[in-house]
């Protein structure tokens, strides 16, 4: 693909918080289809699978080349798993990633990692501790524009 002679497939853990802020940065502007994520409750794990905004490789602001990838995502060590204005009966309903955030909840010994989409659905995940990894699972494809967070 011209222009996206510099694209590596991310392989990415995060152990810590400072580790899912990378996560976070690189899933900005994801977009996946609800019926796509899922947890897991005998195996304490929630996964998805989204497209990708290829941020490290938007080389020019306006022109591009522009590029998503097919990524998957799964956090394990869940607890519980609860979601706010996201339709589960909607499979093929589109959500835009915005960020991945987390809190150390009061009793200290579990902690939440919140999930926030556009438009103000999230997820949010109790974890007993920070274990996460996110793979590159496509090639790339060019996209015509990058998100746009003006509008």
């Amino acid at each position: 693909m011209v222009g996206l002679k510099n694209y590596k497939p991310l392989r990415l853990i995060a152990a810590d918080q400072d580790d899912l802020q990378i996560i976070s940065a690189c899933l900005q502007d994801a977009v996946g289809k609800v019926g796509d994520f899922a947890y897991l409750p005998e195996k304490r794990r929630f996964a998805f699978v989204t497209n990708r905004f290829v941020w490290e490789v938007a080389t020019h602001k306006k022109r591009g080349p522009f590029a998503r990838v097919r990524a998957g995502l799964h956090f394990d060590d869940v607890l519980s798993v609860k979601q706010m204005h996201i339709k589960t009966d909607a499979p093929d309903a589109v959500v835009a990633l915005l960020s991945i955030n987390y809190a150390v909840v009061e009793d200290d010994k579990t902690a939440t990692i919140t999930l926030r989409f556009a438009g103000g659905g999230s997820i949010r995940l109790e974890v007993e501790a920070v274990n996460v990894q996110m793979n590159d699972m496509s090639d790339p494809w060019q996209t015509r524009s990058k998100p746009d967070h003006q509008s």
